[in-house]
């Protein structure tokens, strides 16, 4: 039981996806500009890699035993597949929703953090129950980092800042230091390990 608290505190903090291994940056950046909106993203997101990872083990553990070259490909298409399924429940059940996320949204299927997953997974040996761990810690670690840049560049709108460093050069410093706070957690959980 500890490990799989470990592997989910590490995947959501201390090596996060966006923030420490600086995967996920499209929609980091793209959609981030309001609360409410970043917050479904991520959940979308932590769907599709919960999905994505009980998929990959499977694939791994029954299908490409004997065919470990085709593991990026399956993957691609369990990931795609996953996201087209969440985009027409979206649309369904939240149309305002699935016009906020706009082209956000199919661009789940290309976001280098749902694939890495799957790959850290697979080079990792992770079991079933470590993977879905796994999984739900980066998908909540992103969910924090889209919520934590939302929170940050609405506050920013509201603030008296110079012309020159509003807009994109804002967003950066931002990521930047958000990046720097959570380099801070890799010595506070490997000093206590």
């Amino acid at each position: 039981m500890g490990d799989l608290v470990w592997i989910f505190v590490s995947a959501m903090v201390v090596n996060n996806f966006t923030l420490s291994l600086f995967l996920g940056l499209c929609p980091f950046f793209g959609v981030s500009g309001k609360l409410q909106t970043a917050f479904r993203l991520g959940l979308a997101s932590t769907f599709v890699m919960l999905i994505t990872s009980l998929a990959a083990w499977a694939l791994n553990t029954f299908v490409l035993v004997h065919a470990p070259y085709l593991r990026l490909l399956a993957f691609i298409v369990v990931i795609a597949s996953t996201v087209q399924f969440v985009e027409m429940a979206i649309k369904k059940f939240s149309p305002g929703l699935f016009r906020a996320l706009g082209i956000y949204l199919p661009l789940i299927t290309t976001n280098c953090a749902i694939l890495g997953l799957a790959l850290f997974q697979t080079n990792r040996e992770y079991g079933l129950w470590q993977g879905l761990a796994f999984a739900l810690g980066g998908g909540l670690g992103l969910t924090l980092a889209l919520v934590l840049m939302a929170g940050l560049r609405e506050e920013a709108e509201l603030s008296d800042i110079p012309a020159v460093m509003r807009g994109t050069a804002m967003s950066l410093i931002i990521a930047g230091i958000l990046s720097m706070a959570f380099m801070g957690f890799a010595g506070l959980f490997s000093a206590s390990a």
